[in-house]
């Protein structure tokens, strides 16, 4: 029983670093061995103990939802959508109370509204919010999310309220492998939680957001602040976002940078929450009979809406992969007319059941082109999306490989001016001038069909096109000079390998270093880079085996100078070092270590070659290890590396 509760508070110190706080304590390896280790005992035993990680797979399904009355009524907010309310606001505090008080700010988490209850420390109860005064026993649901601590140091009675949400990274997961793809993220969670069958809810993979303590005994808090970091304290995930404010034009700044940033976040906001902080004040101020006085709600325009589906058209990308595109019904979505939105493939338009005529839900981050998330409602005159089987720019045969179509014609003009679109874009090549447009035009008027010709472009055949004066013409070719100076990692982004990114190609570079080097890896070689996987490795050897892609970059390699990445290295005690990570580490997670490695001046290589001159070697390390001997290459355990990072840390 002694290991068997050595087990428990290990995992689940483990568990809070890596799904809380976002800083892994052991590699993954590590982790199952004790939770597999954990689940003999306990089946061995045939006992669990109340906190122990393995009760949040989930249980048996149940028969129905029992009611659950809240010892505290959960109020809903009063809400506005301009400052002018949230003034108003302010002045109804002022006029009860004499004075405009300290307040709190944070996210409005668009999720579901969850109260747990903990007793003597345990979690006992979890229920949903229902009507405010009595909702739905869900403890078996909400007992599989990791980032609800099962015990906390709290002794009396107390109830935490706070936000169920799926994060749109595991709503995207799911859906790659769901039969019925989930619509959006706020439907997933409701569903996982809304589920008799405990084990559906731990497939969504759901978070915890808390923000407010409800009932408690034994313990008197005195504002927001002392709330926000007793959840903290006690291990719960709270949003990232908490400020106080004192003013309207405080608040306004604030609200901006939030209404900006949201698109990035990984989970979904629909505004913020305004508190008076001192609880003193919340007493005297008191509740409506449906709001408190004491809070208020700021809800930002929509990220989603629902229009009609008028058509699907099919667009040639630069691998000559044909893309659906939704043809939208306008409609007004955060301040911009959409009238077009994204479909993955025809998967995709299939699983989601997607149909022309229908109304279908769309949204829109700040800076990306919307997306149809499902079908809000079928009408009678839907009808079915079809599949290509013609290339609609060239009229050529269309391949189907896998979910996707291509066309089979390699002088399409729509992939290749798309293809000298992506040469020139600013994460690329960066050529100054350089639109979709003009590459159309070039491309038309002066046969540039691959992106090597870019560089024998002279002024006097640009000004001979419509609409290029001296300056125009001047800046394009100033633009495509400038280029001529680029990173190895922008130069093979730019270079349009299917399946390789901003990341992968920066990857790429990091561990071969030149362009030849990358040219000359094996799918074995390339395959040992954290994150590739086959068909990745494939791609890229095939694309440089590809006489015509060969024949492009011989000539680009003509006018173009390789240089350095863009961000010079730190100096440190890994300064002049390469370093690769092989084997599991005991005590980092690998990207972890890597990131370590780089703020103390080393580079990092994902397979072993000319330019690594350290290993870090950890358990069960295989052929990099043995590559590494035959090299001669200098090789250190964890212990060492430890060592290397004390000494670093001392500097």
């Amino acid at each position: 029983m002694e290991r068997m509760r050595e087990l428990v508070d290990l995992l689940n110190k483990y568990a809070y670093a890596y799904y809380v706080q976002d800083n892994p304590m052991v590699s993954d390896e590590e982790y199952d061995k004790l939770y597999d280790e954990l689940v003999a005992l306990e089946t061995e035993l045939v006992f669990r103990l109340p906190d122990s990680p393995t009760l949040r797979v989930g249980g048996e399904t149940l028969k129905a939802f029992q009611p659950y009355r809240h010892r505290e009524r959960l109020y809903s907010l009063d809400k506005t959508k301009n400052i002018e309310g949230f003034e108003a606001f302010l002045e109804r505090i002022r006029k009860a109370i004499g004075s405009i008080p300290m307040l709190t700010l944070e996210h409005k988490f668009d999720g579901l509204t969850l109260s747990l209850t903990y007793e003597n420390g345990k979690l006992v109860k979890g229920a949903t919010r229902g009507d405010g005064e009595v909702g739905e026993d869900v403890t078996a649901q909400i007992k599989t999310i990791r980032t609800i601590p099962l015990k906390i140091n709290y002794k009396g009675t107390i109830e935490v309220q706070g936000e169920g949400i799926m994060r749109f990274s595991a709503f995207e997961e799911y859906n790659k492998k769901a039969a019925i793809p989930l619509k959006n993220p706020r439907n997933g969670v409701a569903g996982a939680i809304r589920n008799l069958n405990p084990k559906v809810t731990a497939q969504r993979k759901l978070d915890f957001f808390a923000y407010n303590v409800g009932f408690h005994d034994g313990y008197r808090f005195s504002t927001q602040e002392e709330i926000h970091q007793f959840l903290i304290d006690s291990g719960f995930l709270t949003g990232a976002f908490f400020h106080t404010v004192s003013s309207s034009k405080e608040a306004e700044a604030l609200l901006a940078e939030i209404d900006k940033n949201r698109a990035s976040l990984d989970y979904l906001i629909d505004g913020a929450v305004f508190k008076v902080n001192e609880l003193a004040l919340r007493e005297e101020l008191g509740f409506t009979e449906k709001f408190p006085r004491w809070a208020l709600a700021y809800k930002f325009q929509a990220t989603e809406t629902t229009t009609v589906l008028k058509d699907v058209i099919w667009q040639v990308s630069r691998t000559s992969k044909l893309n659906p595109l939704a043809i939208l019904e306008p409609v007004d979505l955060m301040g911009v007319t959409v009238k077009r939105a994204t479909l993955n493939n025809y998967s995709d338009i299939q699983k989601k059941d997607i149909k022309i005529g229908s109304r279908v839900l769309v949204r829109r981050s700040n800076d990306v082109i919307p997306e149809i998330m499902g079908v809000y409602r079928h009408a009678e005159n839907s009808r079915e999306v079809l599949p290509p089987e013609i290339c609609p720019a060239c009229g050529s045969p269309v391949r189907k490989d896998n979910v996707f179509y291509y066309c089979t014609n390699e002088d399409c003009a729509p992939r290749i001016i798309s293809a000298i679109d992506h040469f020139a874009s600013k994460g690329a090549m960066d050529i100054e001038g350089l639109s979709e447009k003009t590459a159309e035009q070039l491309y038309n008027d002066l046969q540039i069909d691959s992106v090597d010709k870019l560089y024998s472009l002279t002024r006097e055949q640009l000004l001979g096109l419509e609409g290029f004066k001296d300056k125009k013409a001047e800046n394009l070719i100033a633009g495509i000079a400038a280029s001529k100076k680029v990173t190895l990692s922008r130069f093979l982004y730019a270079l349009g390998i299917p399946t390789i990114g901003k990341k992968g190609a920066k990857q790429l570079a990091d561990s071969f270093r030149t362009i030849d080097g990358v040219r000359e890896a094996t799918a074995e070689q390339i395959q040992e880079i954290y994150d590739f996987g086959g068909v990745m490795a494939d791609s890229v050897v095939n694309f440089f085996a590809d006489p015509k892609n060969a024949e492009i970059v011989n000539n680009l390699l003509i006018y173009i100078n390789i240089v350095e990445e863009d961000e010079p290295p730190k100096d440190g005690v890994f300064s002049g070092y390469t370093v690769v990570f092989t084997g599991a580490l005991q005590n980092y997670k690998r990207s972890a270590a890597q990131k370590l490695v780089t703020e103390a001046g080393g580079r990092i290589a994902e397979s072993i070659n000319a330019s690594v001159n350290l290993v870090v070697a950890g358990e069960d390390a295989g052929s990099k290890l043995n590559k590494a001997k035959k090299l001669n290459i200098r090789i250190i355990d964890e212990t060492e590396f430890e060592s290397m990072l004390t000494n670093s840390n001392k500097n």
